[in-house]
């Protein structure tokens, strides 16, 4: 997840849903820019080879595990 906002608001997001996998602090935006993300929810899974799917909203479970798997082969 990438964050765009003060520091106290994102670690209490992190917090709040008990999240335990890394952030990121986007404060400059550079991350969304890089993958043309506008806003979030969004989701960038970059492959093996560097190609790049971005998914705009909320992914189910499934979904992300289905995703996952195809990046990876």
């Amino acid at each position: 997840m990438a964050w765009f906002g003060d520091d106290a608001a994102f670690q209490g997001f992190i917090d709040r849903h008990g999240l335990t996998f890394p952030q990121i602090s986007d404060d400059s935006g550079e991350i969304y820019a890089r993958f043309g993300v506008p806003a979030q929810p969004a989701l960038a899974i970059i492959d093996p080879e560097g190609k790049i799917e971005v998914t705009y909203g909320a992914v189910e479970p499934d979904d992300l595990d289905r995703a996952l798997a195809d990046a990876i082969g």
